[in-house]
């Protein structure tokens, strides 16, 4: 393993938001790393990706793809593959409405988000699972905003009281109403859900020109484990990224079940997936700012589930950043999401480990405060607890100081 340390600003200006110091530490040998990307690159000229979109297809080949239309299956040529990654921006900003909450993503600070989409949430006044809605929303953001430790925002709890077309939307505007922090958007996959979310950004922004400058919006897409994307998402992340809105791809594989159950193997399908997306984003909007985001994890083979939390996982996160690093492109790791069911010693145990992991990989954005079972479940409670055990990560890195 090969130890780089990355210097930088832990604290945005301001004090609203505290970041982590990252490590590099690189869990792959870069002879292993050059043959995951060799193997990648083979996985792309020769099988390629389903894209469910005629028309999007059409327009990957003008800009250099290779396709089977009637199979509508993609190939990109190494070359092009290449030459598509360049384009991309090597550091992003994410933009809170308030400027203290700005973050640089460039590699030396990693930023922890809320996380999830869970269909249900655990009731603080009854200790029942029940499923979220829109006010749900609204009270964990404003909890999350008051958190320095909480960089960002993802939606944790899906707003289900509201209709489906516009849930997205409806999530957007009460995590705007609620907090002065960036928001990440995760369920606008549609494209008139994201010109509705480009719209809102906009106005939040105060214009076109200053949504561009300081984009207070990112979002991601992600593949459909094995070599999949729909149509509709690909399309709505071009539409994010013309408007100047960062906008990244997320591959969330399960080894042993839309996976292969070797890890080197299920890191090249993954990083496979990840990079057929921005390689297709910045066919379609060359210069995109986007980045590349890693979730994979395992199967638990007694009951088929995905079995969060376990040590596989925390290799996937490690290479998942390593990987971004090598390719210069800002990196978006599921960190905690622990398997257990309830605030308790198994989740502290695998959030812990999953925290420390994340840190020593060095990824820019740690996903994953506040929530159970694998992801199906948010508490606050254990938002508040995700947020102690990132903080006792980050006093690790204050180091002892040299004085007299």
């Amino acid at each position: 393993m090969t130890v780089r340390h990355a210097a930088g600003p832990a604290t945005a200006s301001g004090g609203r938001v505290v970041g982590l110091p990252l490590r590099n530490l690189d869990v792959l040998p870069e002879g292993t790393v050059e043959r995951i990307h060799a193997a990648t690159l083979r996985v792309l000229e020769r099988t390629g990706v389903e894209v469910r979109s005629e028309a999007v297809v059409r327009r990957l080949v003008a800009a250099g793809a290779r396709a089977d239309e009637h199979a509508r299956r993609v190939t990109f040529p190494p070359a092009l593959v290449e030459e598509a990654l360049a384009r991309a921006p090597r550091t992003l900003r994410l933009a809170g409405r308030d400027p203290a909450c700005d973050l640089v993503l460039d590699g030396s600070t990693g930023y922890l988000a809320v996380d999830g989409n869970a269909a249900e949430i655990l009731d603080l006044e009854t200790g029942e699972r029940r499923p979220s809605t829109k006010a749900d929303l609204a009270e964990i953001t404003r909890v999350a905003d008051a958190l320095p430790e909480i960089g960002f925002l993802w939606q944790p709890v899906a707003a289900r009281d509201q209709p489906l077309p516009v849930q997205p939307l409806h999530e957007l505007h009460a995590q705007y109403a609620n907090t002065t922090k960036h928001v990440q958007l995760m369920t606008a996959a549609l494209p008139e859900q994201a010109r509705g979310a480009v719209e809102i950004a906009t106005i939040v922004a105060g214009g076109e020109a200053e949504l561009r400058a300081r984009p207070v919006l990112s979002s991601f897409q992600t593949s459909l484990s094995p070599l999949t994307y729909d149509g509709p998402p690909l399309e709505a992340a071009a539409i994010y990224a013309e408007a100047g809105v960062p906008a990244g791809f997320v591959a969330m594989p399960i080894s042993c079940a839309t996976a292969p159950a070797t890890r080197a193997a299920a890191l090249v399908q993954s990083n496979a997936e990840i990079l057929a997306g921005i390689v297709a984003l910045e066919l379609l909007v060359p210069g995109a700012p986007t980045f590349y985001g890693a979730c994979g994890t395992v199967m638990d083979l007694r009951t088929g589930a995905a079995a969060c939390g376990g040590p596989e996982d925390l290799l996937f996160q490690m290479a998942g950043a390593q990987l971004a690093r090598r390719y210069g492109l800002p990196s978006s790791i599921g960190t905690f999401a622990t398997g257990s069911k309830a605030p308790d010693w198994q989740a502290g145990v695998e959030n812990g480990l999953s925290a420390v992991a994340s840190w020593l990989g060095g990824a820019d954005m740690l996903c994953g405060a506040g929530l159970l079972y694998g992801a199906r479940v948010y508490s606050i409670v254990e938002l508040l607890l995700d947020a102690e055990v990132f903080s006792l990560v980050r006093s690790m890195t204050e180091g002892v100081p040299d004085t007299d």
